[in-house]
């Protein structure tokens, strides 16, 4: 068969294993028989970081030792073991130790973010010395009261408060102080006890009016010397007043008649109100009528005056067209007085020429009827137009007045 060497690599490191926990466990038994000196105590809070010593007696360097770190009430029972400038079998990733410290026979254990069950007694054991430390850690909880409104007590007149904390270890004292400190009456306090082991504590107390209205709850734990506190200022208006029925019902009576009062003048305001608009609304809407009327007598009048003033021209040309009819009227007259006169003087005329002449004297008659008639077919042509003009402007005021009165009705 050909060597294997990824095969016999991880036998040795098997073996390596294995004959390594048997020296522990050997160490550990002999240790039975190891020097022992008295435990020392450590408080620390959950969430903190804490350092538990181990200090060899006389100093001198460990760091090529082997140490062990372990907690009596582990089912594995080791925490952290250092052998030979190594970490090994390390079970607790927030447990270190300190290289350089070691040169200095230090092997303190640093446990970071403490939990809760973190608590108990720890064994630094040097198999090579024999030698064994002992330290009891001891975990504690501590958090912030809150306070909050439970209720009113009408029978007392007073106000009632509850206090809670968070998580604490070992379990507190609560207490309810007033302003000047001292303590308050309160009821029982209630203890529960979460998932992780740690307790809560509550209470309630029934407070009175004073003339300051400060209460404090206060959370204490001797055994960790730590103390936690809240106040709260309880506004007067929060403390009720005894009154009788009759009291009572009259409280309520003036309550309904203040209602009332109020309901009333809010409507008659309402009322006022929009009396006022729609009466603002109607002078806005007379003197806009008003306005437009004044137009309207403004562009008649203007109508009247142009009216007036075409008349006069009119007439004028008129006049001048009847003085040019007249004067040939005139020259028609003097055409015929001459004509006569001829007539008298020669007798030799033929009745062609009396013929002619009496064709010449109906044409320049028809022509100065046919002028005059056309110059006053003319006249009234004009007038007729303007008249037309002036009928078609009236017509548009009227529509505008019309419409004007129509939105004002819509309005109101």
């Amino acid at each position: 068969m050909g060597h294997q060497p990824g095969k016999s690599s991880l036998n040795l490191q098997t073996g390596t294993a294995v004959v390594f926990q048997i020296l522990l466990l050997t160490h550990t038994w002999t240790g039975q028989s190891a020097v022992k000196d008295l435990p020392q105590t450590i408080t620390a809070m959950v969430g903190d970081d804490v350092l538990l010593p181990c200090l060899l007696k006389p100093p001198k360097d460990a760091s090529l030792m082997t140490v062990e770190w372990g907690k009596l009430d582990l089912r594995h029972k080791f925490v952290h073991v250092w052998h030979e400038g190594q970490e090994h079998g390390q079970r607790n990733e927030r447990a270190s130790l300190s290289a350089s410290k070691l040169k200095h026979g230090d092997a303190s254990l640093k446990l970071s973010e403490v939990r809760f069950s973190d608590g108990g007694r720890y064994r630094c054991y040097f198999p090579k010395d024999r030698r064994e430390y002992f330290v009891e850690l001891f975990v504690g909880s501590v958090s912030s009261p809150e306070i909050r409104l439970a209720g009113l007590d009408e029978a007392s007149s007073g106000v009632m408060l509850d206090c809670s904390s968070g998580t604490w270890w070992p379990e507190p004292e609560l207490l309810w102080l007033d302003a000047e400190g001292h303590v308050l009456s309160a009821g029982p306090t209630e203890t529960t006890r979460g998932s992780d082991g740690l307790l809560a504590v509550s209470s309630r107390v029934t407070v009175q009016k004073s003339p300051n209205n400060t209460i404090t709850c206060r959370i204490h734990q001797k055994d960790l010397k730590q103390s936690r506190e809240t106040h709260v200022h309880v506004p007067d208006d929060f403390f009720v007043v005894r009154s009788s029925c009759s009291v009572s019902i009259s409280f309520s009576v003036l309550f309904c008649c203040l209602f009332l009062v109020s309901a009333s003048v809010l409507v008659w305001r309402q009322r006022h109100l929009f009396s006022a608009a729609k009466k603002k609304e109607t002078t806005k809407t007379i003197e806009e009528q008003r306005e437009l009327m004044r137009v309207e007598q403004e562009l008649l009048d203007a109508l009247k005056a142009q009216m007036r003033e075409d008349l006069r021209e009119l007439e004028k040309k008129l006049t001048i067209q009847m003085m040019a009819a007249q004067n040939d009227a005139d020259e028609f007259n003097k055409i015929k007085d001459f004509q006569e006169e001829t007539d008298t003087d020669t007798e030799t005329d033929t009745d062609t020429e009396t013929e002619t002449k009496q064709n010449v004297n109906k044409k320049i008659k028809t022509g100065l009827d046919f002028k005059l008639k056309e110059i006053v077919m003319e006249h009234n042509a004009q007038l007729g137009e303007r008249k037309k003009g002036y009928q078609e402007i009236q017509l548009d005021l009227q529509k505008m007045i019309s419409g004007k009165k129509e939105n004002q009705n819509q309005v109101e």
